[in-house]
C-alpha cells in the first residue's frame, strides 16, 4: 500500500509572486511534485497558456462545476472566479504522490476544512511597500484596482494564523529553498513514517 501524497497549498496576498515561485519551483530539475491547475474566469495574461497556467472558463462553465461539486474549493476575487478541479487532486494523492496547489487566501482556507491534514504554506512580501511596488510593476490594473488589491491583501495578511509556515519572498530562489525544506521536514513527521514503520512490522 502507498503511502498517500501530501497535500502542499501555497498560498498568499494578490502581488507576492506566487505564481512566479511556483514556476520557478517547478523548473528545477530534482522536484517530485505535481502542480494541480487552477480553473479561473479572469482573462489570461500575457504568456499564460490555457491547461499551463490555469484552465480559463466561461462564468457559465465555472458555475456548472460548482453546481456539479466539481471543485475541492472555489472563490470569488475582484470580480472572478478561482477554483481548483477535484478528480485530478484526488486521484494523484492516492497513487502517493505530492500534489501543489497554487491558490488563493480564501480558497486555501477552505481546502483547509476539507483537508486539515494538507501543508500550508503563506508565502508573504518584505514589505508592504514592495507588495505594492510588485502590483504597479505588472502595468494591468487601474489605480482603484490596485488599492483596492492592497486592502484586500492587508486583511489576507491577518489571516496568516491559519497557516503551518510562513515564507518570506524576498528572493525567488531563497523562496523556493524554503518551500523544498518544508516539504521534505514534512516527509520526515515521525506521525508519517510510523505508519509505514508499523505496516513493515506488521508484514515481518
Amino acid at each position: 500500500m502507498k503511502e498517500r501524497g501530501l497535500l502542499i497549498v501555497l498560498s498568499g496576498p494578490s502581488g507576492v509572486g506566487k505564481g512566479t515561485v511556483r514556476k520557478a519551483l517547478f523548473s528545477q530539475e530534482d522536484i517530485e511534485l505535481h502542480y494541480s491547475i487552477s480553473a479561473t474566469t479572469r482573462s489570461p495574461r500575457e504568456g499564460e497558456v490555457n491547461g499551463v497556467d490555469y484552465f480559463f472558463k466561461s462564468h457559465e462553465e465555472f458555475e456548472h462545476m460548482i453546481e456539479h461539486k466539481k471543485l475541492l474549493e472555489w472563490a470569488e476575487y475582484v470580480g472572478n472566479y478561482y477554483g481548483t478541479p477535484i478528480d485530478y487532486v484526488e486521484q494523484s494523492l492516492s497513487e502517493g504522490r505530492d500534489v501543489f496547489l497554487e491558490i488563493e487566501v480564501q480558497g486555501a482556507l477552505q481546502v483547509k476544512e476539507a483537508f486539515p491534514e494538507g501543508l500550508f504554506i503563506f508565502l508573504a512580501p518584505p514589505s508592504l511597500t514592495e507588495l505594492k511596488s510588485r502590483i504597479i510593476g505588472r502595468g494591468t490594473e487601474s489605480e482603484d484596482l490596485i488599492n483596492n488589491r492592497m486592502k484586500v491583501a492587508k486583511e489576507e495578511i491577518e489571516m496568516m494564523d491559519a497557516y503551518d509556515y510562513v515564507v518570506e519572498n524576498d528572493q525567488v530562489d531563497r523562496a523556493c529553498d524554503r518551500i523544498k525544506a518544508i516539504v521534505t521536514a514534512e516527509h520526515c513527521r515521525r506521525d508519517r513514517v510510523a505508519r509505514r514503520y508499523k505496516r513493515m512490522l506488521e508484514v515481518e
